[in-house]
């Protein structure tokens, strides 16, 4: 997919300009996305949009009416338009791959190159970066509460148009969902398709049976009927029963019923009884209807018998507590080799300077300790003192037999692709191989473990220098 390079805020291209006028566009620079708050009120969240971003920024280039556009607005000089008709990304980046768990405050992508080029990308990169992390995040937690049954995204029809809806399909597939109803996200990642058929279907028969009936004749090996138009368990389930012996006595089998009203615990319990009782051990259970975490975790707890949740709105659109929008930021930490940082009067949002390294520090089981945020000129080893990167003042020790990897690399290099792309099922299985060496407590939806996240010393230090140094300077 193309992403035009007008898809940025204008002061991207006005900050442009003015470097361009004041000879500072080829400045060597360096900026840091990471995010603030953990999204969904939860312990973690799961680093996505990574190769969408790299096909973007190896793709930028201004096409002709793009460039008549802005000339059109009159706000540029000839000079400019003339500037972006060569742009190009050249630069480097480095990051974690997809499917990573990630904490506040850690530098996701650092983007390094020209002063012109780093700055350009921000919006593009945080729209990409900020939409697919949330999303992916969203998805972990759901398939969390889903304790193993299946989870397939359902959230074309409400998610934030249909470029949401993409990319929506494929983060949540990051997140460890398995399948998707959108066929263009099937075509597009290779994702496995799903779906069953609309309460309109069966209101357009003269009754339910001879619905059911005609769909199993459609797709007699691939028939999942929706039983909750009329009645789930007078009706529905009943005429579904009578439809399975008519597969069976013809050769096939009814694959499941979906269930997208009510009490879903309660009528699937019962619908499991009554087609076990029949003799369809076999046919699965779907469960759909305004789905989030909180509610698969109570069906679960209240002795629920779902094979597979279907999750839509909740799931495309990344709503709920803390959801919504990931409030990830872009900031310059160096230019010309010179550290930089943005001084606040609230110490939680002035940035970390330099360029940085970000590692986990790991038990000897591989479990995970705690993440440190270094300069790349730091040896950090077991038994240093870091820092909380929100409050200097508090402090610890590294346990002195952690080990520690970095969880990124370079991942760009003169604005070309290090690696070629990764599939979408290998993200998958490190999101969950990762979430299942995070401390458990991190895990909980309410009131989480607080992962640690530190400073090195030395970062801690150069810091609090930059800071004596500018605070009342306006720098």
């Amino acid at each position: 997919m193309r992403y035009s390079p007008l898809l940025t805020d204008l002061y991207e291209l006005t900050m442009l300009a003015g470097y361009l006028e004041e000879g500072m566009a080829g400045k060597p620079a360096v900026f840091d996305l990471f995010y603030r708050t953990n999204p969904f009120e939860g312990g973690y969240a799961v680093f996505a949009g990574l190769e969408p971003a790299l096909e973007f920024l190896e793709q930028v280039r201004f096409a002709p009416e793009e460039l008549e556009y802005l000339r059109g607005l009159g706000i540029f000089r000839p000079r400019f338009i003339e500037f972006l008709r060569e742009f190009r990304f050249r630069g480097r980046i480095t990051a974690p791959a997809e499917g990573t768990l990630v904490f506040a405050n850690e530098p996701l992508l650092t983007v390094e190159g020209t002063l012109a080029e780093a700055q350009f990308v921000e919006t593009a990169l945080l729209t990409i970066i900020n939409f697919q992390t949330l999303i992916a995040t969203k998805a972990a937690r759901v398939c969390h509460a889903a304790d193993g049954a299946e989870v397939i995204e359902f959230g074309l029809r409400r998610a934030q148009g249909p470029d949401g809806g993409l990319s929506a399909s494929r983060a949540a597939c990051v997140g460890g969902v398995r399948g998707t109803s959108n066929v263009l996200a099937g075509m597009a990642y290779g994702l496995p398709v799903r779906g069953t058929h609309a309460h309109s279907w069966v209101q357009a028969f003269p009754d339910e049976l001879t619905a059911f009936r005609a769909y199993a004749d459609a797709f007699p090996d691939s028939t999942i009927l929706l039983v909750d138009t009329y009645d789930t368990l007078k009706s529905g389930l009943p005429n579904t029963i009578t439809v399975a012996r008519e597969l069976r006595e013809q050769g096939h089998e009814l694959r499941g019923i979906r269930i997208d009203s009510g009490d879903l615990a309660y009528l699937s319990r019962e619908a499991r009884a009554m087609l076990d009782e029949a003799g369809f051990n076999g046919v699965r259970i779907v469960a759909s209807n305004e789905l989030d975490e909180q509610v698969i975790e109570s069906v679960r707890a209240e002795g629920g018998r779902v094979d597979i949740y279907g999750v839509g709105t909740k799931l495309a659109t990344g709503s709920g507590p803390g959801g919504g929008a990931l409030g990830g930021v872009y900031k310059l930490v160096e230019i010309a080799g010179q550290p930089k940082l943005k001084v606040t009067s609230d110490i939680a949002k002035a940035t970390l300077p330099g360029r940085k390294r970000l590692l986990r520090a790991l038990n000897a089981e591989g479990g995970f300790i705690q993440d440190v945020i270094c300069l790349d000129t730091d040896d950090v080893r077991g038994g240093d003192t870091v820092h909380d990167p929100t409050n200097p003042l508090q402090h610890k020790t590294l346990p002195e037999n952690a080990r520690f990897t970095d969880l990124r690399r370079v991942v760009m290099e003169a604005g070309r692709r290090t690696d070629a792309a990764e599939p979408l099922a290998d993200m998958a299985e490190r999101c969950k191989r990762e979430l299942a060496l995070l401390p458990t407590g991190c895990l909980r939806f309410i009131n989480p473990h607080r992962y640690k996240v530190s400073v090195s010393g030395q970062l801690n230090s150069l810091r609090n220098r930059l800071i004596d140094s500018l605070v009342g300077k306006g720098k």
